[in-house]
């Protein structure tokens, strides 16, 4: 065989397994089996097949060491300054470490949603954030907006000035109008209460309304506030929803140990930015 036939046959090869491992991969990432693609087994598979007796690859093939606490974790990004880039990226690290969402600022909703689709990752989006003070039928609008884009998790921010002024009504239609805007499509709600701002009677009171207008969540935090989550509000809120809810703690957690904790207390779901450290073993610099 002359150096044409050979440098002929390399190119067949090469056309058949471009062909064969597209068919499962796209664009860098593997829509299987939610990894990238240099990790794919199934492409590696079909590379073997074709002759292959060594496969190189760039990518961390090892189990990260937490990787337990991933379905726990909403991978968090809602920095006013976060660009397209840095969203592609938390998307990316999404579909590799399995975490449950992404949380994300409602701009960016649409494209996080093409960017995961066909994953389990969910696209969770934010309404009256981070203050909470906009007006009730503006959270309503911007629930349905954030639905109609791709989000199915809405992390909502009560009516803290109202709270504490005791308006009790005002903050439980404020919450439904958010839950009822979900419920009709089918979206989870979180009702965040800026634990960090109330005191323990307001946090039993804000938690018991979330609770009567059917939430599915209630929150800590919004991570914008001084504080964040604590064991002790994880432990509260627990106690006064019942098993029946779930408890999201957010803000400050930056590593597995605390991430254990806000579990061991009571949450259900962690919103923090350092899933990766999280997950890693690591721990974060800064929390979100």
């Amino acid at each position: 065989m002359d150096i044409s036939q050979y440098q002929r046959l390399i190119e067949e090869i090469t056309e058949e397994i471009f062909r064969r491992t597209q068919s499962a991969c796209w664009q860098g990432q593997c829509a299987c089996h939610t990894v990238s693609v240099d990790q794919c087994p199934d492409r590696m598979r079909l590379i073997i097949e074709c002759g292959a007796e060594r496969i190189g690859t760039t990518g961390n093939m090892e189990r990260p060491i937490h990787a337990e606490l991933a379905p726990f974790i909403d991978h968090t990004l809602l920095k006013p300054d976060a660009t397209e880039p840095q969203i592609r990226k938390l998307c990316e690290e999404a579909r590799q470490f399995g975490f449950a969402s992404v949380c994300i600022n409602p701009t960016w909703v649409s494209r996080a949603s093409t960017l995961l689709k066909g994953t389990a990752v969910a696209v969770c989006s934010v309404v009256g954030f981070p203050l909470g003070a906009t007006t009730t039928d503006v959270k309503a609008f911007e629930a349905r907006r954030a639905i109609f884009d791709g989000a199915r998790e809405i992390d909502m921010v009560i009516n803290v000035g109202a709270l504490k002024s005791g308006y009790d009504s005002l903050v439980r239609n404020d919450i439904e109008s958010v839950v009822t805007a979900c419920h009709e499509q089918g979206a989870i709600t979180k009702v965040i209460l800026e634990a960090t701002l109330l005191g323990n009677e307001e946090k039993v009171k804000a938690c018991t309304l979330a609770k009567e207008t059917g939430a599915d969540f209630v929150k800590t935090s919004t991570g914008f506030a001084a504080g964040g989550a604590t064991v002790e509000d994880v432990a509260l809120m627990r106690r006064v929803v019942g098993r029946e809810m779930g408890v999201k703690a957010a803000g400050g957690i930056k590593d597995s140990e605390i991430t254990r904790r806000m579990i061991e207390a009571g949450a259900s779901r962690i919103g923090a930015s350092a899933g990766v450290k999280i997950v890693q073993g690591e721990r974060a610099g800064a929390a979100y």
